[in-house]
């Protein structure tokens, strides 16, 4: 699998894997060509409703819960600014976020907070 840095292009990817032009895909699945040009290329979000969003990645051929459903849908999330779902139930990873964000962001972690990050690193 291939390094992709926006639902955009994961999407448009695998499109192309299945052989089938943009106007075509939009045709046989009555998607408008000028919207899903504009999601390929990053200028237009990917679809809010979780149902939509699944029935265009089972249009992609996309199996449920495999590595590739997961990237889309993880990238789906990120694209609309969101953390992923899936990562938002697990108690456990949203209590090491702000550690993970602050690590990411380069702000450095007083003393304190470094211990609070051992505890809950620990307890993982």
């Amino acid at each position: 699998m291939g390094v992709y840095l926006s639902f955009g292009e994961f999407a448009k990817a695998k499109r192309l894997a299945l052989g089938v032009t943009l106007r075509e895909f939009c045709r046989t699945h009555g998607y408008d060509v000028g919207n899903m040009s504009k999601l390929e290329r990053g200028l237009q979000p990917p679809f809010k409703s979780a149902s939509v969003l699944a029935q265009y990645a089972g249009q992609l051929g996309l199996k449920k819960d495999s590595e590739d459903w997961h990237t889309f849908m993880d990238l789906a999330a990120i694209s609309a600014g969101r953390i992923p779902d899936e990562l938002l139930q697990r108690e456990d990873v949203v209590a090491k976020l702000p550690f993970v964000f602050r690590t990411l962001s380069g702000k450095p972690l007083s003393p304190e907070k470094l211990r609070d990050l051992a505890r809950v690193l620990k307890g993982a």
